[in-house]
């Protein structure tokens, strides 16, 4: 396809806004829309359940671009306006506000929705924290709690009941994981975060479900677990992850199979691409589709969006990363570490509470790095990675001249 004429980016989020950037950046002077669900301007999520929730950034230091700079860009930006429809057929896109927007281009940028489980919604003191005004909400209720309870034992769950422990509530963290981000880490690793969350008061319930909750005139008093222990309670978090924001692509016409599916280039349909926490795309190095929930990717895949919207035709083989801080450790990862994997400790010193793990498969091939507060060491020894989540492009044999 030629460069298109106009371009519309559905997502005010850090991919939609990169995406923006980067076509700017290699020189497209067509227009652009950037449709955002959100009445603020981009602003990035990492922080909000560390520094926002924690109180040591203000609300304005999440905004990933000033207005002047959001202005030079020269993009029409339309926020508070919630995309419902998309015909893909003719990329034409429809708002809740009846405005129909129509581009050769459009890109997919929605990103997630929190999950809620069943029976924990609609009671005063149950949270969750997916957006800038979840997390204005979440920190005024905490500076008055004094007993919290986090549903969910992933990333976000993890990151909370640091956060909120830090701030000296007290916190109990509920999870079905064996110890907190086991699938993400693998055992050994998750037991030592584990230890580290006791070790600063977290109380942990691993191998637990959550049956519903205890209220009392219509406030949250109590967590009830699959057993059917009480666990007394002010504030509830629910942190069980997100689903795809798609429930607006119904029909549209695009394959939705957990995110919007795409090939390697990141495309969905002619004309259409995605990228962020919503694009499932085929990763050509590990030979399968994949859905990346992190901050690096949306940005590393907002760029290559651009790049092919403007006839680059680049596949997306990213090394997969993503980091989290908590109770003054940094963990950083990269590729996908599996339970079943080996860990070898490769550099440091896991007493001292420094240290690089590698992951490796069973036919002894490294599939992962971690860096528990050695950021420098695993950036180092990502490399080892490479050929598998990045092997260089095939080059052709040239032709023998007859």
């Amino acid at each position: 396809m030629s460069t298109p004429s106009d371009v519309l980016v559905v997502g005010a989020s850090a991919a939609g806004l990169a995406v923006t950037e980067n076509l700017r950046r290699k020189g497209y002077r067509g227009r652009i829309t950037l449709l955002g669900e959100e009445e603020v301007a981009p602003y990035d999520r990492p922080p909000l359940s560390k520094q926002v929730l924690a109180g040591t950034w203000e609300a304005e230091r999440t905004q990933l671009r000033t207005r002047d700079v959001l202005d030079a860009l020269d993009a029409e930006l339309a926020l508070g306006e919630r995309a419902v429809a998309l015909d893909a057929d003719t990329r034409t896109v429809r708002t809740a506000s009846g405005a129909e927007l129509r581009a050769e281009a459009v890109v997919l940028a929605t990103g997630l929705h929190a999950r809620r489980l069943p029976g924990l919604t609609g009671v005063a003191g149950v949270h969750v924290l997916r957006t800038l005004d979840d997390a204005g909400r979440l920190r005024e209720e905490l500076l008055k709690a004094e007993r919290v309870v986090v549903v969910g034992d992933g990333v976000l769950g993890a990151e909370i009941a640091a956060t909120a422990r830090l701030m000296g509530v007290d916190v109990t963290m509920v999870g079905p994981q064996g110890a907190p981000m086991q699938e993400q880490l693998g055992h050994d690793i998750a037991r030592r975060l584990a230890a580290l969350h006791t070790e600063h008061g977290v109380r942990l319930r691993p191998d637990t479900l959550v049956d519903g909750l205890e209220t009392a005139d219509g406030h949250v008093t109590g967590v009830r677990q699959g057993d059917g222990e009480i666990l007394p309670a002010d504030l509830v978090v629910t942190a069980v992850g997100g689903t795809p924001a798609t429930d607006w692509l119904t029909d549209s016409g695009l394959a939705l199979r957990d995110g919007v599916e795409c090939d390697s280039r990141c495309r969905a349909a002619d004309g259409i691409y995605a990228a962020g926490d919503v694009a499932r795309f085929h990763h050509e190095g590990l030979g399968r589709s994949l859905r990346l929930e992190n901050r690096t990717n949306a940005t590393e895949q907002a760029m290559l969006v651009a790049a092919n919207i403007l006839g680059e035709d680049r596949a997306y083989r990213p090394v997969p990363y993503f980091w989290t801080d908590q109770l003054g450790v940094k963990i950083q990862v990269y590729g996908l570490p599996t339970p079943a994997a080996t860990v070898h400790i490769v550099e440091g010193d896991t007493e001292q509470g420094r240290f690089v793990a590698q992951y490796v498969d069973e036919e002894g091939r490294p599939i992962a790095v971690l860096g528990w507060n050695m950021p420098k060491q695993a950036r180092q020894h990502r490399q080892r990675l490479l050929d598998r989540y990045a092997p260089a492009p095939r080059v052709e044999p040239a032709a023998t001249p007859s």
